[in-house]
């Protein structure tokens, strides 16, 4: 039923966005035509989550305000459970429309495609040229137009508690995929309290970092055959890693199977977890004294890129998100102010500060050359998108991974449980 209404939406939007894009309106930002002159408005700002730092919130609608005297920048912070069918909604509706949206890189190319943003490749020289994360903008241009830019990306790594380690009798941080689960099952087995203490935190639907599992042992969640895109978790190979993924589950976990990776932190504080797989700025939320533990856990973080089989950093998904306009916002040429605000060097700063590897390759350095920096860009050196595929964003919408790696984690059969995704996602993934 998701999947029926969500590509329901996603063709309305290819409808009704052709209007917005086909009429080049002279009035700007006014609501009245005839005045050159952008009015005054309010500019609603869509993000995702708690990725984004508040004192990059902060900056944003203090210096866009400063900017642009008489409007106003109101950020609406959004969930990523449920994003996709909400963004069809809103996007769909001249008067719910938000005016800039934050949506997942792996999702972009859906909404791209049905026409929900409006073109930005002019703009394109302006808000970083070449030097923008090439990835980012290749998954959101269609026939050449460009039709979302980099926001920032993370590739996870693992935190780890160096206390937890040495007492376990661990020596050294893990340098092969075997080693990695073996110190995680050990870590769970030397914490038998609490009871739900996890070696590895592992929370049933959390696919994302069960994606890594799959493409180390060298499978993949979908296949392109001549232009036709079909689920691949079926293959030995996948297999595999969804086994490697379920013996986590059972031995090493102990969060809840059904639960998912939201919040990683609060387990962190909660003295839960030996090991997790999360993008570097949690460790801000984790420093945070509001939200975490400076003064206790948080002194004891260690990180390291998660090992592959060969020794070299595992196939982690290179996370991370796209900033985009809505076509059918009524004041284009201020959200396009908002959006070179985000992409500046001030803004882009205040992420890289908070974890989050900038837009921008020329600030990668921002990232400082700490133990985080070292854990990121070794993580990064073998990261992975998710598949290319039009209806990708269907995948996701649906939440057949999260089901999957769910009834995996509750001790489901494998290789049923794998020949189900991939039938629900052969109907899905090209759009």
């Amino acid at each position: 039923m998701k999947k029926t209404l969500a590509g329901a939406a996603l063709a309305a939007l290819a409808l009704t966005a052709l209007s917005a894009c086909g009429s080049d309106s002279s009035d700007g930002d006014n609501g009245s035509s005839g005045d050159s002159t952008p009015q005054a408005a309010d500019i609603r700002v869509w993000l995702n989550g708690t990725d984004t730092p508040q004192d990059a919130r902060d900056w944003l609608k203090k210096t866009f305000e400063e900017q642009n005297p008489g409007s106003t920048l109101t950020i609406e912070q959004q969930e990523w459970d449920g994003l996709v069918e909400k963004l069809t909604t809103a996007l769909s509706s001249e008067s719910e429309t938000p005016d800039v949206v934050e949506i997942g890189n792996t999702q972009a190319p859906t909404f791209t495609g049905a026409g929900a943003f409006s073109d930005m490749t002019d703009q394109l020289g302006d808000l970083g040229g070449d030097d923008l994360l090439q990835g980012f903008v290749d998954g959101a241009t269609v026939d050449g137009k460009t039709y979302a830019v980099p926001y920032y990306a993370g590739s996870k790594y693992i935190f780890y508690r160096k206390d937890l380690f040495k007492a376990a009798g661990i020596d050294a941080v893990p340098t092969t995929m075997d080693e990695f689960v073996d110190d995680a099952i050990k870590l769970k087995q030397a914490n038998p309290k609490p009871a739900n203490f996890s070696g590895f935190w592992f929370p049933g639907q959390d696919w994302r970092n069960g994606a890594a599992f799959i493409w180390d042992a060298g499978g993949d969640l979908a296949t392109d055959d001549g232009g036709e895109w079909s689920g691949s978790l079926e293959s030995d190979e996948s297999i595999a890693g969804l086994e490697t993924a379920q013996k986590l589950f059972t031995e090493a976990s102990g969060a809840p199977k059904d639960g998912n990776e939201a919040d990683p932190w609060t387990p962190w504080c909660a003295g839960e977890v030996g090991m997790m797989s999360t993008p570097g700025w949690v460790t801000g939320l984790i420093n945070d004294p509001k939200s975490g533990c400076p003064d206790t856990l948080g002194k004891q973080i260690g990180v390291f890129a998660m090992p592959g089989s060969d020794g070299s950093p595992a196939p982690v998904l290179l996370g991370g998100s796209d900033i985009a306009i809505a076509s059918k916002s009524q004041h284009q040429e201020l959200a396009q102010k908002a959006v070179a605000l985000m992409l500046s060097d001030d803004y882009q700063t205040i992420l890289a500060q908070n974890g989050l590897t900038p837009a921008k390759n020329s600030l990668a350095s921002l990232l400082g050359d700490d133990e985080y920096a070292q854990a990121t860009i070794a993580a990064a050196s073998n990261a992975k998108l998710t598949p290319a595929a039009p209806g990708w964003a269907n995948v996701e919408g649906s939440r057949v991974l999260e089901d999957l790696f769910s009834a995996i984690a509750q001790g489901g059969d494998v290789s049923e449980l794998a020949a189900k995704a991939d039938e629900q996602m052969d109907s899905q993934l090209n759009g």
